[in-house]
């Protein structure tokens, strides 16, 4: 059909939500080799028109409030040219210890958010 199929928007929220993290000076390997995982315990996304193969797409990805027990990341997909806003959403995230247990935030994470708000 030569449209993007639906499931292919949450791995475009995958990428955006680590170029987010690296942007504010979170490594997602390093935060793993930590032993602070970030799984995805609630995905959602609305569809307003469907890219097309080979579309040039942007993703903007924001976090708009400090993590409390779960990070909330959001998510714009708009159609480079012309300008058409394509799909948005949001994933929330746990904060995980390796032994699978959940966690507060941690520090670094804190506070790499908040003075990412702050700016």
């Amino acid at each position: 059909m030569g449209v993007v199929y639906y499931s292919r928007y949450f791995e475009y929220f995958e990428q955006g939500r680590t170029e987010l993290l690296n942007s504010i000076g979170l490594n997602v390997s390093e935060i793993e080799n930590q032993g602070i995982f970030l799984p995805v315990v609630l995905a959602h996304c609305e569809y307003n028109k469907g890219a097309r193969f080979e579309d040039k797409i942007t993703i903007i990805s924001k976090i708009n409030e400090l993590p409390k027990s779960r990070l909330k990341i959001n998510y714009l997909i708009t159609k480079y040219d012309p300008i058409e806003k394509i799909a948005f959403g949001f994933t929330e995230h746990a904060f995980m210890k390796k032994n699978g247990k959940p966690t507060r935030p941690p520090k670094i994470i804190f506070d790499s958010i908040k003075h990412n708000l702050e700016a």
